[in-house]
């Protein structure tokens, strides 16, 4: 397993490197931030000054290998609009994207995978088909046509919900004695406003997520109720609620587990759609404002904790997968 690791963070360390020129040379050759930024009203001196004082007056190369320089030490690049370390702007944000992703994919989960593992064993019930009906729907239809409809049914005519914010947070790790403080992790989770908040925009991002996780889940337990061991288990003569969670559940969780992860991480990138509709104050809000003004540490900066976060859910994926189907740890062995 040493090994295993030893390599993946090689593999990593060389991926990471890769998108890194990539990304810079992809959104630094692209427009002058210097037009945004400067007052169209500013002579030349003023705009050379500025042009300097961004660093863009030097070579794409020399840009890169300060940018790589400054990484290496923790430093991701300086907004040039908020004048604050992009890493620090990003931190901020981070926490309602994350919570708003993993609150999505627990829905998922819950709903999908039941309603999958119903699916898969009773195929041609009515409810069945009604169900798989349903999952087409999950992924016809676009996510910013069903936020509207949210806000405009649970926000607008029926009460039940707010539209939009993230609604009031708590500290975690921000408490001095009995009294909270501002340090620490603020959380919408931890109290009923936040939850209010966070329902429709989970929702909106959860219905992909559940439509993929029911036809995943239908399709293992079709595919696994035909095997021998499920077969020669049934001939034991053990009841169908063992048959099913024992022998069953726990093998199609093996491409649940490794799609849901990658999923995960698609989840918390690509959440721009939801949280520009719910005026959630996340990441993918602050990407889109930093690409109006082509703030371009802040996006740089995004994409590459992106990157680093994708690497470390397939690395946690790889080894959840290897704990629930020991043939992969023998394979690796074998090698």
């Amino acid at each position: 397993m040493t090994v295993y690791l030893v390599r993946r963070l090689v593999q990593a360390l060389f991926v990471v490197l890769a998108m890194s020129v990539i990304v810079f040379i992809g959104v630094f050759a692209i427009g002058d931030p210097v037009e945004i930024l400067i007052s169209p009203d500013a002579d030349q001196i003023e705009r050379e000054r500025a042009v300097r004082a961004l660093g863009l007056d030097l070579p794409l190369w020399h840009q890169y290998l300060v940018f790589l320089g400054n990484a290496l030490q923790g430093d991701l690049g300086r907004s040039f609009v908020f004048n604050e370390p992009a890493l620090k702007l990003i931190l901020q944000r981070m926490p309602a994207t994350m919570e708003l992703a993993f609150g999505a994919m627990f829905i998922a989960l819950l709903v999908g995978l039941p309603l999958g593992l119903y699916a898969g064993l009773r195929p041609n019930s009515p409810a069945s088909k009604t169900i798989m009906a349903g999952s087409i729907l999950g992924f016809s239809l676009p996510t910013f046509w069903v936020g509207l409809m949210l806000i405009m049914v649970f926000a607008v005519q029926l009460g039940w919900l707010p539209s939009t914010g993230r609604g009031e947070t708590c500290s975690v790790l921000g408490f001095v004695g009995l009294q909270p403080c501002n340090v620490g992790l603020q959380w919408s989770w931890l109290t009923g406003d936040g939850i209010a908040h966070m329902m429709m925009p989970a929702i909106n991002l959860a219905l992909f997520k559940i439509s993929l996780v029911i036809r995943l889940t239908r399709a293992g337990v079709r595919e696994t109720m035909l095997m021998d061991y499920v077969k020669f288990a049934r001939a034991k003569g053990l009841s169908p609620a063992r048959v099913t969670f024992v022998h069953v559940f726990k093998n199609i969780l093996i491409p649940v587990v490794t799609v849901v992860g990658l999923e995960l991480g698609s989840t918390i990138a690509f959440s721009v759609v939801t949280e520009s509709v719910f005026a959630w104050p996340g990441m993918g809000k602050l990407i889109i404002d930093s690409i109006n003004v082509l703030d371009r540490p802040v996006i740089v900066a995004y994409l590459m904790i992106i990157v680093l976060m994708f690497i470390a859910i397939n690395l946690i994926v790889d080894l959840t997968y290897s704990m629930l189907d020991p043939r992969v740890r023998l394979e690796t062995k074998g090698a």
